[in-house]
C-alpha cells in the first residue's frame, strides 16, 4: 500500500490551513524586510485617497532608462488604489532642464508624447538634449509650438512644480536616481531592492502592506 510521507502530509495540512484562513502563499509575495528605507519623517502625499508611488529620475540617467519599461508595465497593471507618479530629480545645475522640460510637457498634457521619447533620443540616439534651444526643437517634432514650448517653459506652474521637486526630493531623502516613494512612507532604490524586476515586488509589497493597514471603509 502507498503511504503519505509526513512530511508531505505536514505540508498539505500547512497549505489547506492558509487556504482557509485566507493567508497568501510565500510564492505570492515578497518579504521587502531590509530592502527599502524609511521615510523619516513620513511625507503627506498629493493622492490621499490613494496609495502613492513616486518615481523619482532623471532624464540622463541609464539607469532610469533600464528602469523606463518596467516602471511602464507597472502603470498598466497598478491596481486601481494606487496613484503612480513621476517626479524628475535635480541634483546639481545641469539637471534643471531636463525637470523642466519634464513639468513643461507635464503641463502641457503631453508627457506621452515626449518622456519615452526624451529618453531614447538621449540613450539610443545619444543627443544632447540639455538646454532651453535643444529641448525647444525637440519639442517641436513632437507636436508642441516653439510659443506654446517658451510660454509654458517660464509659466509659474512649472516654476512652483520645479521647487515642489527639489523640496520633496529633500524630505524624501533621495540620494540617486531611479528611486521610488511608497506612498510617502518608504524609499525603494537598486541598491537595496535589486534590478527593476526585484524593485516591483518590492514596491508591491510595501502597497500591499499599505493596503492592509488602512482602515475598512463602510
Amino acid at each position: 500500500m502507498n503511504r503519505i510521507s509526513p512530511v508531505i502530509a505536514s505540508l498539505a495540512v500547512v497549505a489547506v490551513t492558509a487556504l482557509l484562513a485566507g493567508v497568501p502563499s510565500p510564492a505570492a509575495g515578497t518579504d521587502p524586510a531590509g530592502k527599502y528605507d524609511l521615510v523619516l519623517p513620513p511625507q503627506p502625499t498629493d493622492t490621499p485617497d490613494k496609495i502613492e508611488v513616486v518615481e523619482v529620475f532623471w532624464y540622463g540617467c541609464p539607469h532610469c532608462f533600464t528602469f523606463l519599461p518596467t516602471m511602464e508595465q507597472y502603470a498598466k497593471d497598478k491596481p486601481d488604489d494606487v496613484a503612480l507618479r513621476h517626479m524628475p530629480a535635480i541634483f546639481r545645475d545641469s539637471w534643471v532642464a531636463h525637470a523642466r522640460a519634464f513639468y513643461t510637457a507635464d503641463v502641457l498634457g503631453v508627457q506621452s508624447k515626449i518622456h519615452r521619447p526624451l529618453f531614447e533620443a538621449i540613450h539610443v540616439r545619444k543627443q544632447r538634449l540639455d538646454t532651453r534651444e535643444s529641448l525647444a526643437a525637440f519639442f517641436e517634432q513632437h507636436g508642441v509650438s516653439k510659443q506654446d514650448f517658451d510660454k509654458t517653459w517660464d509659466s509659474f506652474a512649472v516654476q512652483t512644480l520645479m521647487r515642489k521637486s527639489q523640496v520633496m526630493q529633500q524630505r524624501y531623502g533621495v540620494r540617486g536616481t531611479p528611486t521610488v516613494i511608497v506612498n510617502g512612507k518608504y524609499r525603494v532604490s537598486g541598491s537595496l531592492a535589486g534590478p527593476p524586476q526585484e524593485m516591483i515586488k518590492v514596491i508591491e509589497a510595501l502597497v500591499e502592506r499599505e493596503r492592509a493597514a488602512k482602515p475598512a471603509s463602510g
